[in-house]
């Protein structure tokens, strides 16, 4: 099931795929206790895949209380870590196996292009196996005392952890949030986006099939203003992860504060800039990098290049060059291997990104290719690559996360004049330079308010760095050891002793 696929295999393949549509709760697939269900749907034909169990608040106790049960006995987090990391590397060689069917069900549960989606379950394997091998390598510390004490300072699972995940990429978000999560023996109960539910789901037979004890892994598909709110609600959830709108992150930050003062890590929104200085190298390539750094998963990425600072002096041409790779990465069917571009989520984000369109020409940007709907497949919703030019700080197109394939081009004389318009935003996730001058990396690097910064490349990294955004883009981490670190608790333990007999 492994070996590469073209178009008409996945076409078939997505024919004979089975969809998994009840909640994991307790190790057994069930309905939701209200009998509630809700449709996910492919936005590249408009047909509905499956009616999926709605969770609420019913469902989160029951979910939480099996959590905490698995908690309390042990069968998780005070299993020996040598057996903790034989069961994740166990369920990663099931996500192996199982890829392609992983990857099929992202792209028809949000319409990203496949060959975007096999990429992501590489990530996600990745991710987990990273986690595996971390388990046994993490150690305490002995404190530094005089003959009289003993003084330890011991690392030990949260308890509770609920991860919240977006649907722009659903089983790798997935990844990074239960990795280090279960790796550090917590309990976590997994909330799908409404959007993308079907990889989780799917992930929870596999997660059952490795031989997780009960408890131990859960999935709650619902909505966020009913499974979601009511885990950010509960005095027995002990941390919430969550990727998503700045929005909602802090309206789950007053959840925690009603409740028990959980730990609550975001990863939030993004208008990232992207700079170009005249001195780059290979004005193509850069040009190249800049048109995928937004166009790539048609724009719905957090860390997406949407504001592109180019220096006045390069900035004609290399417009242009955008323009023409822009060209190359239209739309297509998700299930074309060759597509770069495939759908938009759902019909509610396909109007905000015309919207936001239809205002930039309105507030005077200079419309220089897109910006209108197209449609490679009927039914679908497909919004073609949109470049606009001579973008101000006041517009609301270099403000605004669009969530979209729509590049905002500012121009720049000085590089004091670029840090101006890069830090001017409430957002720090990500930021992207091209230079020669190592000086001027160093120096830019520096200054740049973002908790990540790509230099001569745009989302460059592996598991070995942290990911994660400053201001209003959120303040925790994912992937690296420090993301263990987070799902982890310190306690001291002080031990006087006995003075030498003399």
């Amino acid at each position: 099931m492994n070996a590469k696929l073209n178009h008409a295999d996945w076409k078939a393949l997505a024919g004979e795929v089975r969809f998994e549509t009840r909640a994991f709760i307790g190790n057994r697939f069930v309905d939701a206790a209200a009998g509630e269900t809700f449709a996910t749907i492919n936005p590249a034909t408009g047909e509905t895949l499956a009616r999926i169990a709605s969770c609420d608040a019913a469902d989160a106790e029951v979910a939480v209380r099996h959590a905490r049960d698995a908690y309390e006995r042990g069968d998780w987090s005070r299993l020996a870590p040598g057996r903790r990391k034989q069961l994740m590397l166990r369920l990663a060689e099931l996500m192996e196996q199982h890829k392609n069917e992983l990857a099929l069900l992202d792209t028809l549960d949000m319409g990203k292009p496949v060959t975007s989606s096999l990429g992501d379950m590489a990530g996600a394997i990745g991710c987990i196996r990273y986690n595996a091998e971390s388990i046994d390598k993490v150690y305490g510390e002995v404190a530094p005392t005089g003959e009289e004490a003993l003084g330890l300072v011991l690392r030990e699972p949260l308890g509770v952890v609920a991860s919240i995940v977006p649907w722009n990429f659903p089983l790798m978000m997935t990844a990074w949030k239960i990795g280090p999560a279960l790796a550090a023996g917590n309990s976590v109960i997994l909330k799908p986006s409404e959007k993308s539910p079907l990889s989780a789901l799917r992930l929870a037979q596999l997660v059952q099939e490795a031989g997780f004890p009960e408890g131990v892994f859960q999935v709650l598909p619902g909505f966020g203003h009913t499974a979601g709110k009511a885990l950010a609600l509960s005095m027995d959830v002990d941390c919430l992860s969550f990727t998503g709108s700045t929005g909602v992150g802090k309206q789950l930050m007053q959840y925690a504060g009603q409740s028990n003062l959980k730990r609550v890590y975001l990863e939030c929104g993004g208008k990232s800039p992207n700079i170009v200085f005249a001195d780059c190298k290979d004005l193509d390539a850069v040009a190249s990098n800049a048109a995928a750094a937004i166009f790539h998963n048609q724009g719905e990425v957090c860390i997406a290049g949407s504001r592109l600072l180019v220096e006045n002096s390069i900035r004609e041409e290399f417009v242009e060059r955008v323009l023409a790779h822009a060209e190359t990465m239209q739309p297509g069917d998700p299930l074309n291997p060759d597509s770069f571009m495939g759908a938009i989520v759902d019909e509610t984000q396909y109007k905000r990104i015309l919207d936001y369109i239809r205002q930039g020409v309105e507030e005077g940007a200079h419309l220089r290719t897109g910006g209108e709907a197209v449609s490679p497949i009927e039914g679908g919703l497909f919004v073609a690559p949109t470049v606009f030019d001579g973008v101000t700080d006041q517009m609301t197109i270099g403000r605004e996360e669009i969530f979209g394939p729509v590049l905002a081009v500012f121009g720049f004389d000085t590089e004091e004049e670029a840090l101006r318009l890069a830090n001017d935003s409430d957002y720090g996730l990500a930021a992207g330079l091209w230079s020669q001058d190592i000086d001027r990396i160093m120096r830019v690097s520096r200054r740049l308010q973002s908790g990540q910064v790509f230099v001569n490349n745009w989302a460059g990294g592996d598991m070995t760095v942290p990911f994660g955004g400053v201001k209003q883009s959120g303040n925790g981490r994912d992937k690296s050891h420090h993301s263990l670190e987070e799902y982890s608790e310190l306690k001291t333990v002080w031990m006087a002793l006995s003075p030498a007999s003399r």
